[in-house]
C-alpha cells in the first residue's frame, strides 16, 4: 500500500491551465450545468470546534442517533467530499454523521497548517471528538477515511485515540495530484468531472468548492456558495433521493456533441487550453493546500500502514477501486479473513463520490452485519470478498 501510494503520488504532474475562453468556453457553456451548490442540501448543520492549541475545525454533522460515523476526507479534498454518501446512508442505517475538514483543508483553520504529519493529524481527530461530544456519553465510532483520512483513521484506531471507536472502513488508499487554477466554480466543477478526478457531476457541484480558495479573499469557494440562496428548483435536485449519475454520463455528453458536429473527441486538456492568441488570464481560485507540498510527510502517513491496519482488534472493512492496490501483507491478511472487503472496479480513486450509493450500501452491510445499528430499510447486500 505505500510503495504504490507514493509511486502514484510522484508520477502524477498538475496540468497547466489558466481558464477557458473562446471556442472552448463556448462549448462548455452549452452542456449539462456545473452550478456549484450549497452543503445544506445534505447537512443539517456544521460547527467549528476549537481544540487545545487554539485550531478551530470544521466539522459537518447529520442526524442524532445511532453509532457515528467519523468520516475523514482524502489529501486535498474536504469534508463536503462525504455530502451524497450522507445523503444516501442515513435512509439505510440508524446512524449518525460527523464530516471533518482536516487540518489545512476546507473550513478548517489551524494554528499550525504545515504540521500535517500522521501523529498531529491523528491527534486532531482525537481531540475534535472529544471537543465534539464531552468525556460522557460519547457515541460508538465507526471511523471511515478516504485515502490520506484512511491512513489518519488507521493510525487513529491505532494509537487507541477514540476509545469508543467500534469499527474501521478503509477507502482506496492511494492519492493523485493534479492541481489547475480557475477563473470560476463552473469551470472548476466540469475540470473536476472530466478528468476524472469525480465522475458524479452531483458530488462534482458540491464537494469541489470545499477543495479551492478565493485568491482575492482567501476564503474558500464554499463561503461564496453560502452567502448566495439556494433556488427551489435546485434544492428538489439535490435533495431526490439515491439518484446517482451513471459513470460513463460525462463521456455520453462529449460523444452527443461529436455527433452534432461530425468530429472526434477532444482530449481534455485541449478543453481546458487557453488558445495562442489569447492573453493569460489571473485565476480567482485555486486550490486550498497544495498537495505538492506534502510529499515530506507521505512516509509518516503510509510506511507500515497494511501492518497496522491489520493488527487493529476491530472490526474492518476494506473499499478499493482496483484489487491492484492490495500490497503482499493486505493480500494475506484478505485470503486470512481478517477483514472485509469490496472493489467497485467501475470508480475512480473517489470511490464514495463516483458511487456513493453502492458505497453506503457496503458499509450499511458492515454496520449491520457486525451489529453496530439496525437498518432502516431493504437495500441490496453487496457480496463481501471474506
Amino acid at each position: 500500500m505505500s510503495n504504490l501510494a507514493k509511486e502514484i503520488m510522484k508520477n502524477k504532474l498538475p496540468p497547466l491551465y489558466s481558464g477557458s475562453t473562446g471556442l472552448a468556453a463556448r462549448k462548455i457553456n452549452r452542456r449539462r450545468d456545473y452550478t456549484p451548490v450549497s452543503w445544506e442540501a445534505y447537512y443539517d448543520t456544521y460547527k467549528d470546534v476549537q481544540i487545545s492549541d487554539g485550531s478551530t475545525f470544521r466539522v459537518y454533522l447529520k442526524g442524532s442517533s445511532g453509532p457515528l460515523l467519523l468520516l475523514l476526507h482524502g489529501g486535498g479534498y474536504s469534508g463536503l467530499s462525504w455530502s451524497l454518501l450522507t445523503s444516501s446512508i442515513i435512509q439505510l442505517v440508524d446512524c449518525q454523521v460527523a464530516a471533518l475538514d482536516i487540518r489545512g483543508h476546507g473550513g478548517t483553520h489551524a494554528v499550525d497548517e504545515d504540521d500535517l504529519s500522521a501523529e498531529r493529524l491523528s491527534s486532531d481527530v482525537g481531540e475534535v471528538f472529544n471537543s465534539l461530544y464531552g468525556d460522557e456519553d460519547q457515541p460508538s465510532v465507526v471511523l471511515v477515511g478516504h485515502s490520506m483520512g484512511g491512513a489518519v483513521a488507521v493510525h487513529t484506531v491505532f494509537r487507541d485515540l477514540l476509545p469508543t471507536a467500534i469499527g474501521l472502513v478503509v477507502i482506496d488508499v492511494v492519492e493523485e495530484v493534479g492541481q489547475p487554477s480557475f477563473l470560476n466554480l463552473s469551470t472548476a466543477i466540469e475540470w473536476c468531472v472530466r478528468s476524472g478526478q469525480v465522475r458524479n457531476v452531483e458530488s462534482a457541484k458540491v464537494s469541489m468548492p470545499g477543495q479551492l480558495k478565493n485568491c482575492v479573499t482567501g476564503e474558500t469557494a464554499t463561503k461564496e456558495i453560502d452567502a448566495q440562496p439556494t433556488s427551489p428548483e435546485a434544492a428538489v435536485e439535490v435533495l431526490a433521493p439515491r439518484q446517482v449519475p451513471p459513470s460513463d454520463s460525462i463521456l455520453e455528453e462529449e460523444e452527443e456533441d461529436q455527433k452534432a458536429n461530425n468530429t472526434s473527441a477532444t482530449p481534455i486538456t485541449e478543453v481546458f487550453k487557453t488558445p495562442a492568441d489569447v492573453p493569460s488570464l489571473t485565476p480567482k481560485y485555486v486550490w486550498r493546500i497544495e498537495l505538492s507540498k506534502t510529499e515530506k510527510f507521505w512516509n509518516g502517513w503510509f510506511e507500515g500502514l497494511s501492518n497496522m491496519f491489520l493488527s487493529t482488534s476491530i472490526p474492518k472493512l476494506l473499499l478499493l477501486a482496483g484489487v491492484d492496490r492490495l500490497d503482499k501483507d493486505l493480500t494475506i491478511g484478505q485470503m486470512q479473513g481478517k477483514f472485509q472487503m469490496q472493489v467497485l472496479p467501475q470508480c475512480g480513486h473517489a470511490v464514495h463520490e463516483d458511487d456513493p450509493d453502492k458505497v453506503a450500501e457496503a458499509i450499511a452491510t458492515f454496520l449491520v452485519r457486525n451489529k453496530f445499528t439496525t437498518s432502516l430499510c431493504d437495500f441490496q447486500r453487496p457480496y463481501s470478498a471474506c
